[in-house]
């Protein structure tokens, strides 16, 4: 008997494979845990930029504090001169970072106006 011979004929074309419903079954799947799961994250985003407003409003308030006792006055409301100088924001005023406007103060009390998200 030859090797031809022991070998059957439907071995010569089947081979280990998924089908095209296994396929389609597992794109539907991921298909389903994305929309599940994107929404979710966008809304942790969301939450994780209005922290950063809060923090810095806290961070903004304190350096007017320490203008105030340093200058005996507070900054201009747009901050443009605290801004300027280093010693208070060494790599610039920030920006909110839920919608990336300028802070502005009170010039009676030295509190972040708005930004209130």
């Amino acid at each position: 008997m030859s090797l031809v011979q022991h070998i059957r004929p439907r071995a010569l074309y089947e081979t280990a494979a998924f089908s095209l419903m296994e396929i389609m079954a597992a794109l539907v799947i991921l298909g389903i845990l994305a929309a599940l799961i994107v929404p979710r994250l966008s809304a942790h985003q969301d939450k994780g930029k209005k922290s950063g407003c809060y923090a810095n409003k806290g961070d903004i308030e304190l350096q007017v504090k320490l203008w105030k006792r340093n200058k005996s006055s507070y900054p201009a409301a747009n901050l443009s001169d605290i801004g300027a100088d280093v010693s208070y924001f060494p790599g610039s005023l920030p920006v909110c970072p839920v919608d990336g406007t300028a802070y502005t103060i009170d010039t009676t009390t030295g509190r972040v106006i708005g930004h209130t998200h």
